[in-house]
């Protein structure tokens, strides 16, 4: 295959799209840091956001692909901002105690119910929907268990780490309600065209 041939390819242009488009996101910070103290990031910040953020539009990219369905698209756009939202925010300053905490590492096993719920699927939308509620639950019990276990204090307060948790359970709900609107309108497999 020519170099030509490579960089003509769609999957070459857009996963070069995603990487410009992350690059372009990370010049607020950057920004930012010109302004005001408060942003402080170094090269290790900036490489880990952009991987975060290629990572989570690659992932869009490959999962959305050729679906015609716009509930399904928004399901999948909701669900990965949800993950790239909760990974975000813990190795920034951590939803239970700070983002050393070790307690924050039980977000890790919600996004893996995700990942495992969609592979199980096979990405089909009625199978993503109950992944994805899934994950909503999972989220609630990890609130549960930090609660139950006065986990993060005295740095999160009990309510914190409810209204956090309980923003991130409904989004994971939203993506699920998303995916079960998209299952309805496709038809069953098998299902003959009408035409």
């Amino acid at each position: 295959m020519t170099q030509a041939m490579k960089t003509d390819h769609p999957a070459y242009r857009s996963a070069i799209g995603v990487a410009l488009a992350a690059a372009l996101v990370l010049l607020l910070p950057l920004l930012a840091m010109q302004i005001t103290d408060e942003v402080a990031w170094d090269l290790a910040d900036f490489a880990v956001a952009w991987t975060l953020l290629v990572g989570a539009g690659l992932t869009y990219k490959l999962v959305a692909r050729g679906m015609g369905n716009i509930a399904y698209r928004a399901a999948v756009g909701v669900a990965v901002a949800t993950a790239l939202l909760l990974v975000w925010v813990n190795l920034a300053v951590g939803v239970i105690g700070n983002e050393g905490d070790p307690a924050n590492l039980m977000y890790g096993g919600v996004i893996a119910v995700g990942i495992i719920g969609a592979l199980l699927a096979r990405f089909q939308p009625r199978g993503m929907a109950r992944a994805l509620f899934a994950s909503a639950l999972a989220q609630a019990l990890v609130a549960v268990i930090a609660l139950s276990a006065g986990l993060g204090s005295p740095v999160s307060r009990p309510l914190e780490i409810l209204v956090a948790n309980g923003l991130f359970a409904a989004l994971w709900g939203g993506s699920a309600w998303l995916f079960w609107s998209a299952a309805r309108t496709q038809p069953p497999a098998g299902a003959e065209p009408q035409g």
